[in-house]
């Protein structure tokens, strides 16, 4: 016990230390929680200067103070012995007395499930035996609602099974339910007996509780009584539609449906009531007949197979897509599938997809204008489509090979109505417009998609897509480019009659006011078929199954109205450009060196914006619905006629400082006309295109540089040649000569130039990127082109 109390008295002392170094704000604390009266807060234990020591032989200042506090101690620990031995008791006491009382609330328990129990009992019993005498007397209200109850209460003594009157009590069930479910069909045998025997009841009040007992009975009885019933309903229709019945054939196939509606309406006012709602009978039967309609329909097309017509096939698929489509607006759908109701479908939103509107309908108008239109909210699958229509898919080969045949003999009416009206006329309405043949083939497109799609998604609309890929490229064939007038020389070619009419001076031949009328009609026709085909590619991807989308593709025939677009705009280009050559011809033939004043424009610029004036107009005005291709039309000219024109400036030579001044102003004013060509000769004026203004001022400005080179003396020649490389940066040492030529230099001075210039180069950076505009390697066009001159002039020697 000693060493106890020395113990305690040490970690008293440690504990004191601790406390006297804590940080001011904890002592704080401490007084808050301690109460007052404490004999640490007396003591003032939490002072900062407290000593710990000096309070503890203040409490114990003698070794007798030490025992009597260890006599204390002993007396503390003997009175929680004595304590800790009470609540022992206590407890043990305690489990005594509640151990009655859970074994009387165990009693309680089982008493009440034995009740319980004993009353399921009875109730059982007196429900089976109920139940056995309704039967017998065909109390079938009554024995629907029983029997439900029995069945709910029998399914308490499943674990009671063991018992063998429990057990004969469950047979007796059972036995109760099998004679209902033979008495029921029996009932139902007698009210609606097979075809050739007398009917007898029909609907009665007997028959429709029977129907809510058939509910409860095994799901076996409930699909006998449905089966029985929809083929005696439909025994009619199979002796009046037998295959070899004349009103069996499609020609009559609107009298099947007919019959059918009659035969559903007869149904409702007849046996309505008689079935629970949620059996859904009429839609059953009407299921039903869909089903026998394809299967008869397939056999009787099968035997007949050489007598289907496509007006006969399409006037049947028509009829019966309407029939099916009347199904899904009066049900569900939810009996396709014998599962739980389906829930209907929500009505169809409100559609401008055009390939969605009027597919009911055959004639299929107006396909440029529903191409156009936005997208909206596909409507809901009709869940019996199919249904019947499936048995015409083995015949669609019929229809497709008439869609061939039609969109041939359509091809051959277009050629021949083009040759005999002609293009269309300058000045009037149609001229420039798209032809009309191609609004005509694509709205009868529209209607062989809507037929085919309506009877299959599958391998049929394969089939057409590839008939309309032929046709599309058909068209750009016969109609576009077999209309495009022909020129005579071919793109850039070099022919003999080009070349003499070159010698001769003469103008080459052009296309008249018609001629650019009927270019640019193709061009806008031809565009009109690229925009479409995409759209259509894009409608044929919704119709087909998901599976086939990916063999819809039509990129081959838009490549197709492409290349039409690029040679309609390369013949209005080859035309206005080769109307300019001569013009460019008399220039390089004039004496420059020779010219003693600077005048107004040369008679050769006149000539150029003139032709200018004469075809730009009349190519805008036809191209205004496609101003793209009239801003390409500009850029492709005047890349082709700036390039000529600077190899037709080398060839004029050599040329007077006046005559370098002349041709420096004749080439400001066609950089001027250039710059404003594609609104000359319009009231509106309209900025032209950056990108068409870059290419002008790059390609003129090169132009004057060179002709300021030409104007430069060429003394001193560091000089001179600094200053070319400084206005031209090109590196070309052919170029500089063509410049030197233009100059009247002798090939003495010529040589030490050449020499000086290459010196004079700066030398490119190792690398390709970055690096200065000077090539030593790739031939420049003015290269290509001086080769191109050098073999004109070996012909013109021999001719």
């Amino acid at each position: 016990m000693s060493t106890v109390i020395i113990l305690s008295v040490y970690s008293f002392v440690f504990l004191a230390n601790l406390v006297s170094r804590l940080a001011s704000f904890v002592q704080h604390h401490l007084v808050t929680v301690v109460p007052t009266n404490n004999v640490f807060i007396e003591s003032s234990f939490f002072i900062a200067d407290f000593n710990a020591v000096e309070y503890i032989n203040t409490l114990f200042p003698t070794e007798q103070a030490l025992a009597e506090a260890q006599v204390a101690i002993g007396q503390l620990f003997g009175k929680i012995k004595d304590i800790k031995d009470k609540a022992e008791k206590s407890e043990q006491m305690v489990k005594e007395i509640t151990r009655d009382i859970k074994q009387l609330d165990h009693a309680k328990r089982h008493l009440t499930t034995s009740i319980t129990t004993l009353n399921h009992l009875h109730m059982l019993a007196r429900g089976v035996d109920s139940l056995e005498a309704m039967t017998r007397r065909r109390q079938y209200g009554e024995v629907a609602n029983l029997l439900q109850g029995v069945v709910n209460v029998l399914e308490h003594f499943h674990k009671y099974m063991g018992i063998p009157q429990i057990r004969q009590l469950s047979e007796r069930v059972k036995a109760a339910q099998s004679e209902l479910g033979t008495q029921i069909l029996a009932d139902f045998e007698e009210a609606f007996p097979a075809q050739g025997s007398k009917r007898a009841g029909g609907p009665s009040n007997v028959l429709r509780d029977a129907c809510l007992v058939a509910n409860v009975l095994d799901p076996r009885i409930k699909q006998e009584i449905i089966k029985k019933f929809i083929r005696q309903h439909l025994s009619e229709y199979m002796v009046l539609f037998q295959e070899n019945q004349d009103v069996a054939w499609l020609d009559k196939i609107d009298r099947r449906y007919a019959w059918i509606k009659r035969q559903l309406v007869d149904y409702e006012e007849k046996y309505g009531r008689m079935f629970p709602e949620e059996w859904c009978m009429t839609e059953r039967i009407a299921v039903e007949f869909c089903h026998i309609t394809r299967t008869e329909l397939a056999k009787v097309m099968r035997t007949r197979a050489k007598e289907i017509e496509v007006k006969l096939l399409l006037f049947a698929i028509q009829r019966t897509t309407n029939f099916e489509g009347l199904l899904a607006k009066r049900f569900s759908g939810c009996t396709l599938t014998d599962g739980p109701g389906v829930k209907r479908p929500e009505p169809p939103l409100e559609s401008t997809n055009p390939f969605l509107e009027d597919e009911v309908g055959d004639d299929g108008s107006e396909m440029e204008e529903d191409l156009d239109r936005p997208k909206k909210h596909k409507a809901p699958d009709n869940p019996f489509h199919g249904i019947i229509s499936k048995c015409f898919e083995p015949h669609l080969y019929v229809y497709i090979e008439s869609q061939d045949k039609n969109l041939g003999e359509m091809i051959d009416r277009f050629v021949s109505d083009f040759r005999a009206q002609g293009p269309p006329k300058a000045g009037t309405e149609d001229g420039g417009a798209v032809l009309p043949s191609c609004a005509d083939l694509f709205v009868y497109y529209k209607k062989c998609m809507v037929q085919c799609s309506q009877l299959s998604t599958g391998e049929p609309m394969i089939a057409l897509t590839t008939i309309f890929q032929k046709y599309l490229r058909e068209y750009a064939w016969k109609i576009l480019s077999g209309n495009l007038p022909k020129t005579s020389s071919n793109s850039g070619g070099l022919t003999i009659k080009s070349l003499l009419q070159e010698k001769e001076g003469s103008e080459a031949a052009k296309f008249n006011v018609e001629e650019l009328c009927l270019i640019c009609s193709i061009l806008s026709t031809a565009e009109y078929c690229l925009a479409t085909t995409q759209q259509l590619e894009e409608k044929l991807k919704e119709k087909v199954d998901k599976t086939l989308v990916e063999r819809i593709n039509l990129t081959g025939e838009m490549d197709t109205f492409s290349n039409v677009i690029s040679n309609s705009i390369q013949l209005l280009v080859q035309d206005l450009d080769a109307a300019c050559d001569p013009a460019l011809t008399a220039m390089s033939k004039m004496p420059w060196q020779s010219v003693e004043h600077v005048g107004d424009q040369s008679p050769y610029v006149t000539s150029v914006i003139m032709h200018i004036k004469q075809n730009v107009p009349i190519i805008r005005g036809n191209l205004a619905s496609t101003r793209k291709y009239f801003t390409q039309f500009c850029i492709k000219f005047t890349n082709s006629f700036i390039p000529k024109f600077i190899n037709h400036l080398f060839r004029c030579k050599p040329i007077s400082m006046v005559g370098a001044e002349q041709l420096l102003l004749d080439t400001h004013s066609l950089k001027t006309v250039l710059l404003d060509l594609p609104s000359i000769g319009s009231q509106v004026v309209r900025k032209a295109p950056a990108s068409y203004t870059k290419i002008v001022v790059k390609g003129m400005t090169r132009a004057e540089m060179i002709l300021k080179v030409v104007m430069a003396p060429h003394e001193p020649s560091v000089v001179f040649v600094d200053n070319y490389i400084k206005l031209l940066a090109d590196g070309n040492p052919e170029t500089f000569q063509k410049t030197l030529d233009m100059k009247g230099l002798k090939r003495s001075e010529q040589s030490s130039m050449l020499e000086l210039f290459r010196q004079r180069l700066p030398t490119p950076p190792s690398g390709a990127d970055g690096g200065p505009s000077f090539s030593f390697s790739t031939p420049t066009p003015e290269q290509e082109n001086s080769r191109i001159r050098k073999l004109e002039k070996l012909i013109k020697k021999r001719l």
